[in-house]
């Protein structure tokens, strides 16, 4: 293989979604292409379960991994109780690397309320970095997918583009960052605390105006819609310039040649609503101290990026400029 990250829509359709083992009546929905969870009958409730390794991380790994995985439940607008974790150490780690992740996976746990249930650990020969996978779930009345956008539904983002993927350039990159100043430095760093979505999320499942919602991982913003698109077979027609950066990623994109709209955006809800319902669901987001923006639609045919009063079509979900840069700069 020759590129790094996700596995592309390709490969899965051809080598994955086809192996799903034994079908069971009880499984409602399965995961797929911008749909992060599987949703599973239990009695008068449905399990929403969600699985999300962290790989291209080398600090901080505890933290980010709740968080991914919180965030894949709760944009079916349900809060995540229980996960169970493993593992996979580098064998140049030191023990104590062991309990800083166990405490960071703790820490995150107890903001969001969340239980460890189980897990594995375990040293590996061969890697370079540390692996922690971490499967997330909860149980729920109801919920929404992001195979439930509709034609004509507003997409509307939260906060930043870029977010997840300026603190981790900001950790991973500081050498190739020193014409930064550290106030803009430091702001990008604490970008980290921002990437839960797990509130805003729940508060706009409860308008009742989100069709669908996903949070954009690998690929960033663009990568998400594009992911949200397939999952509801629909296009797009997204305004680059509507779509929000902070100053302290464009300053870090600028010199480590990197694009923004498709840098890994934890931390950021991408939501399909009701054009009726747009302004209110701007306004409870609002309330709670939540950036929101309005960025384009979902439409039938072509999916399409418009800059600058020209359109691009996205014929695929990009390759995150994460991955991209490690492979130019290793």
């Amino acid at each position: 293989m020759k590129t790094y990250g996700k596995l592309g829509e390709n490969l899965l359709k051809k080598y994955v979604f086809p192996y799903f083992g034994v079908r069971h009546e009880d499984v409602v929905e399965s995961a797929g292409i911008g749909v992060d969870f599987a949703v599973i009958r239990c009695s008068n409730k449905f399990m929403i379960v969600s699985t999300d390794p962290i790989t291209g991380v080398s600090k901080d790994i505890g933290w980010y991994a709740i968080n991914v995985n919180a965030n894949d439940v709760a944009t079916s607008g349900n809060r995540p109780k229980f996960v169970v974790n493993v593992i996979l150490l580098s064998d140049h780690e030191k023990p104590s690397s062991i309990k800083k992740i166990s405490k960071d996976v703790d820490e995150a746990c107890k903001l969001l309320d969340i239980m460890v249930v189980g897990g594995h650990s375990e040293v590996v020969k061969g890697i370079k970095n540390t692996i922690l996978v971490v499967t997330a779930f909860t149980f729920a009345e109801k919920y929404v997918t992001a195979r439930n956008a509709v034609e004509g539904d507003v997409i509307m983002m939260t906060k930043f583009a870029g977010l997840e993927g300026t603190s981790i350039l900001a950790r991973e990159y500081m050498n190739y960052l020193t014409s930064i100043d550290s106030w803009t430095l430091k702001n990008a760093l604490n970008m980290i605390k921002e990437i839960s979505v797990v509130k805003e999320a729940e508060t706009a499942f409860s308008t009742g105006y989100v069709h669908a919602m996903h949070d954009p991982t690998e690929g960033g913003v663009i990568g998400g819609i594009y992911e949200m698109s397939v999952a509801s077979n629909l296009g797009f027609k997204v305004y680059a310039e509507r779509i929000p950066v902070a100053e302290e990623t464009k300053k870090i994109c600028r010199i480590l040649n990197v694009d923004p709209l498709k840098l890994i955006s934890s931390g950021v809800l991408l939501m399909a609503v009701d054009p009726k319902g747009e302004m209110y669901v701007k306004e409870e987001l609002e309330k709670n101290g939540v950036k929101v923006s309005s960025i384009g639609y979902f439409i039938k045919g072509e999916r399409l990026i418009t800059s600058r009063g020209k359109s691009f079509v996205v014929e695929k979900s990009p390759v995150d400029e994460l991955w991209r840069l490690k492979k130019r700069i290793l």
